[in-house]
């Protein structure tokens, strides 16, 4: 089995920081893509950041202002956020594309963490 915690999130004043973590276990051969969603009261799920392979794409409305990275030897991912505004406002999920030991491909999510930047 293969499971994916955050941790990180909380109350931060507009322009503050604030680095979500995001960490795989389990039974991991690797971990393919993680990224990380929010969601908004009365709004969709909606993509902030994701790195793959070589690769990261951000949505428009945080880049500059929003980092992704991981960390593979410890498989945790990170998304460090700096100068908040408070449209950030959300609850952030991680979500992980990683094949098992089983070679199975798990498409997981974390539980999700609140964000809250006020004004």
């Amino acid at each position: 089995q293969v499971q994916l915690v955050e941790s990180g999130g909380g109350l931060v004043q507009a322009g503050g920081s604030l680095r979500l973590s995001c960490a795989a276990s389990g039974n991991i051969f690797r971990i393919n893509a993680m990224g990380w969603y929010r969601q908004a009261p009365g709004k969709q799920r909606e993509l902030v950041a994701v790195q793959g392979g070589g690769w990261i794409n951000y949505a428009d409305s945080v880049k500059g202002r929003f980092t992704i990275s991981r960390d593979t030897a410890k498989n945790t991912g990170y998304l460090q956020m700096n100068s908040l505004k408070p449209e950030d406002t959300a609850v952030y999920y991680c979500n992980g594309k990683i094949r098992g030991t089983d070679f199975y491909e798990y498409d997981l999510w974390g539980q999700g963490t609140q964000v809250t930047v006020s004004s």
